[in-house]
This record gives C-alpha cells, sequence and structure tokens, in this order.
C-alpha cells in the first residue's frame, strides 16, 4: 500500500508539475472560485507544504482559504522540490501507517489541482490513466457534509456511464464537461 500511495503522488505530482510548466498567464481565471492561476499556485505549495510537514510530525497549520502570496519566481522548481520533499516524508519508514488517508487526500488534492492549473491555461486537463479512479477512490465517502465546505463545491450528477476523471470532479463539484 505504502509504495503503490507514493506511486500514485509521484505520477500526479509529474502531470501537474507538466501542468504549471507550460502556465504562461499567472493572472488567468481558474475553476477555483475567487482565484487567479498565481493565487491557485499558492494554495498548491501551501497545501503540499501542509501535508509535507504533518508526515514528518511537525506542527502544522491545515492551508488557509486565503492562499499566501506566491513567493517563487520559478513554480516548477518549487513544485518539484515539494514533491521530493513530500514523497522523502511519507516514504520515511512508519509514516503512512501513522498519518492514515494523508497521503491518499495529498495526491487527489494534487491531481485535482492540475486539472485546475490546465483548464485555466487552456491545456489538456484529461488526467494520465487510472489516476482519477485512484483519486475518487482515495476520497469519496471520506468527508462530512460540513467537512467539505470550504474544499470542495457541492457534488453534482453526473451520468451512469461517467468515465472515472468526471466522477472525480463531479464529487468535488468540479463541471466535468
Amino acid at each position: 500500500m505504502t509504495t503503490d500511495l507514493l506511486n500514485l503522488y509521484r505520477q500526479a505530482s509529474d502531470w501537474t508539475i507538466s501542468k504549471v510548466r507550460s502556465v504562461t498567464d499567472l493572472d488567468a481565471p481558474t475553476p477555483c472560485t475567487d482565484w487567479s492561476v498565481r493565487e491557485l499556485l499558492s494554495h498548491m505549495l501551501d497545501t503540499q507544504r501542509y501535508f509535507t510537514s504533518a508526515a514528518r510530525g511537525e506542527d502544522a497549520s491545515p492551508p488557509s482559504p486565503t492562499p499566501p502570496p506566491l513567493d517563487t519566481p520559478d513554480p516548477e522548481s518549487a513544485f518539484s522540490t515539494g514533491q521530493s520533499e513530500l514523497l522523502a516524508a511519507f516514504g520515511a519508514e512508519g509514516v503512512i501507517d501513522k498519518t492514515g488517508p494523508s497521503l491518499g487526500i495529498a495526491f487527489a488534492d494534487q491531481l485535482l489541482h492540475g486539472w485546475d492549473v490546465a483548464r485555466a491555461t487552456d491545456q489538456d486537463a484529461t488526467m494520465p490513466d487510472g489516476l482519477a479512479e485512484a483519486a475518487y477512490k482515495s476520497i469519496h465517502g471520506r468527508f462530512t457534509d460540513d467537512q467539505r465546505k470550504g474544499v470542495f463545491g457541492p457534488e453534482l450528477t453526473v451520468a451512469d456511464d461517467a468515465t472515472p476523471q468526471q466522477r472525480l470532479l463531479a464529487y468535488t463539484g468540479r463541471d466535468p464537461s
């Protein structure tokens, strides 16, 4: 299980980094209400730091609904560094056993926000094979209605024949069309 989650996170963050690499307009609007690409990237880096700190056993506050300013001229490098740090922290002996579902949530978060970046910047937003289904399984049913507030929008309805990506996006309140 440990290797699987680490591999899923690596794949999702590699895909997300490829989307960050192609960002040219930091002021573009995103599917995340009221956030520009700059604010979304700030939130994503803050979230990555949070999960890394939590995995290390450090006192970490959850990411703020108001992202801190983007503090790097090179978001791609910052995401690559954050990816390495998170994988090292969660890859340490026994960490995943102690942190419960948090790496699965970090994986889904990384994948979903990669989709947000791709949509905001007119890139192909098709998630790599198997990741949407794995992310859906990692987060579906893990949040109460109260916990969903401020994390996801209300769940949207999709057709019975919806793809795993459409199901994941709809579950998190994103329009899958």
